[in-house]
C-alpha cells in the first residue's frame, strides 16, 4: 500500500506545545489518522510527541512554521503533502494570548495576537482548503475559537478581538470552499474552561467552576472528541460548537 492509499492525514497547528492541539493530535492518531505535528518554537515537545506516537504504532511527522508568514505556511503544507501524499483534515489550534490592562494594549500588541489567532488561522485554512478543493474526497477544517468572545472578561482585549473573528471566518470559509467542492467542510469548536493556567489562583479557579453550569473544568479530551465529531459528521458545516460545560448559557446567581 502506498502512502497515498494509507490512512487519512490530519495536520494540527500548535500541536507541538502541550496544550489542546497536542491532545487533539493524539486522539486523531489513536483513531487511525496519520498526523502532522506543527510547532513554531516548541521543537523538543513536538519531536517527543512524534516519537511517542510512532512508538504506539501511529504515523507522525513534525513541521516547523510561523503561521503568520504566508511563505512559511505554504512550505509547511507543501512538505506535509509531499510526505503523506494528501491532506484530509486541518485543525487550527495554534494560538497566543496575553493578559494586559486596556491602557497597556498597544497597536503592536493587538497585531501580534491578530497575526497568530486570526491571520494564522486564515492562512492555514486557505492554503489547505484550496488543496482539499482539488481532492475528490474534499476534506474537513476545524478551527479552535473561544466561548468567551460573546462574554469577554477583562484584561484580554487583544486576545478576544483576534478570536472574535473565528466564527465569521468559519462560516465564510465554509461557503467559499464548498462552492468550489461540496465535500470540503469548515467548522469550529469554542472551548470553555479547559486547561486553565497553572498560575491561576485557587479562588479564581473556584469562581470559574462556580460560573460553569456543570460545576467542573473541562478536559482537553472533551475538545478533542468535539473536533473528531465535526470531522466525522459529513453533513455539518459552518457550525461553531460550544464545548464549555454550559458556561455560555448560564447566568450564575439568578
Amino acid at each position: 500500500m502506498s502512502d497515498r492509499d494509507a490512512g487519512p492525514v490530519a495536520l494540527i497547528t500548535g500541536s507541538g506545545s502541550l496544550r489542546v492541539g497536542n491532545v487533539v493530535a493524539r486522539d486523531l492518531a489513536a483513531h487511525g489518522y496519520r498526523v502532522g505535528i506543527h510547532y513554531r518554537t516548541s521543537e523538543d515537545s513536538a519531536r517527543k510527541t512524534v516519537a511517542e506516537l510512532e512508538a504506539a504504532g501511529a504515523t507522525a511527522s513534525c513541521f516547523a512554521a510561523d503561521i503568520a508568514d504566508e511563505d512559511d505556511v505554504r512550505r509547511m503544507v507543501d512538505r506535509c503533502h509531499d510526505i503523506f501524499g494528501r491532506l484530509d483534515v486541518l485543525v487550527c489550534a495554534a494560538a497566543r494570548w496575553s493578559r494586559n490592562k486596556l491602557e497597556e494594549v498597544t497597536k503592536q500588541r493587538l497585531l501580534e495576537e491578530w497575526e497568530t489567532n486570526t491571520a494564522g488561522t486564515f492562512l492555514c485554512a486557505r492554503e489547505v482548503g484550496l488543496r482539499m478543493v482539488e481532492q475528490e474526497s474534499g476534506g474537513s477544517i476545524v478551527a479552535i475559537g473561544d466561548w468567551a468572545i460573546g462574554r469577554p472578561y477583562v484584561d484580554h482585549v487583544a486576545y478576544f478581538a483576534s478570536k472574535g473573528a473565528i466564527p465569521t471566518m468559519t462560516r465564510t470559509l465554509a461557503v467559499e470552499l464548498a462552492e468550489r467542492n461540496p465535500r470540503v467542510r469548515v467548522n469550529a469548536v469554542m472551548p470553555g474552561p479547559v486547561m486553565l493556567p497553572e498560575s491561576i489562583a485557587d479562588d479564581e479557579r473556584a469562581e470559574v467552576i462556580k460560573a460553569t453550569l456543570l460545576k467542573r473544568e473541562g478536559a482537553p479530551e472533551n475538545v478533542a472528541h468535539a473536533v473528531r465529531f465535526l470531522i466525522e459528521n459529513d453533513f455539518v458545516t459552518g457550525v461553531c460548537l460550544p464545548v464549555d460545560g454550559g458556561r455560555s448559557i448560564y447566568a450564575a446567581g439568578y
